[in-house]
């Protein structure tokens, strides 16, 4: 914005669109052509209003949750529907979630809808690697899925898991394995045998994805669930604990300690 010239970045995949929609927000001209977008400094941003949608990645733990409980009918509302975000929508869809996309809207340049979630039977599928991308902070959770979805689920070409705030998945595969699960890490994915979950220790190596996905697992799991190291999920999403124990999961917050002896808050999730 404020070099001479024109300034452009090309992407060789897509990613998230929000600064692009946040500037167009305000007023600053922004060219897209495929993949690549340009801006100079010629434009002049604008004061407006700012809405901040729900965010689909937090969305995510509950529509995985009404989707494995049965029994579940839930409307989340105003949550942000941005394309290059709804990997998860479209990859539980095709493992057969009911998901519907109610009251879409644009507000502040995002894309809002409404979500109604309800229970499904899910089964296994081959992850398409074009959604990869637009889904890849929400794979533990859908690894959770995979677990109790029948027959077999693969993800490949999502390697970038392994570089976020832990190994999510080494982590993932090594919780799972501990509740039962046939779970198989390969170098860029995993392969998922669903079935049962059962119960036992995890822990999430203070990586909020990983203890919110085990919670959310909770809600099949034949046994009580503890997960440890969990205190890093109020950097993220500090109502989650609330949230989901209004819903009806069996959660418990207490003092533990880590893997490595070190006080932490952990949790207990339970069928319910």
């Amino acid at each position: 914005m404020y070099a001479e010239g024109e300034t452009s970045v090309t992407e060789p995949a897509p990613t998230r669109d929000h600064t692009e929609r946040m500037l167009s927000g305000f007023s600053y001209p922004v060219k897209q052509q495929g993949s690549k977008v340009t801006i100079t400094a010629n434009g002049y941003l604008k004061a407006t209003d700012i809405d901040v949608p729900s965010d689909i990645s937090s969305a995510a733990f509950f529509l995985v949750g009404a989707s494995i409980a049965p029994g579940s009918d839930l409307l989340l509302k105003h949550v942000g529907i941005n394309p290059t975000r709804t990997g998860v929508i479209d990859i539980l869809r095709l493992m057969g979630a009911n998901i519907e996309v109610l009251n879409k809207r644009i507000v502040g340049g995002e894309p809002v809808a409404d979500l109604h979630v309800v229970y499904s039977p899910l089964k296994g599928i081959d992850i398409p690697e074009e959604l990869v991308p637009l889904a890849i902070d929400e794979f533990p959770v859908l690894f959770v899925a995979a677990a109790v979805a029948e027959g077999q689920t693969r993800l490949s070409g999502a390697e970038e898991l392994r570089v976020k705030e832990s190994d999510r998945i080494q982590v993932m595969a090594d919780g799972l394995q501990v509740l039962g699960v046939d779970a198989q890490p390969t170098a860029d994915g995993m392969i998922i045998q669903g079935g049962s979950i059962g119960g036992g220790v995890v822990t999430s190596h203070g990586d909020h994805r990983i203890a919110m996905s085990f919670s959310i697992a909770g809600l099949r799991a034949n046994a009580p669930i503890t997960i440890l190291d969990c205190a890093n999920v109020n950097t993220s999403f500090p109502e989650f604990k609330n949230l989901v124990k209004c819903l009806g999961l069996d959660l418990v917050c207490d003092d533990c300690k880590d893997a490595g002896g070190r006080a932490t808050k952990g949790s207990v999730a339970e069928e319910s």
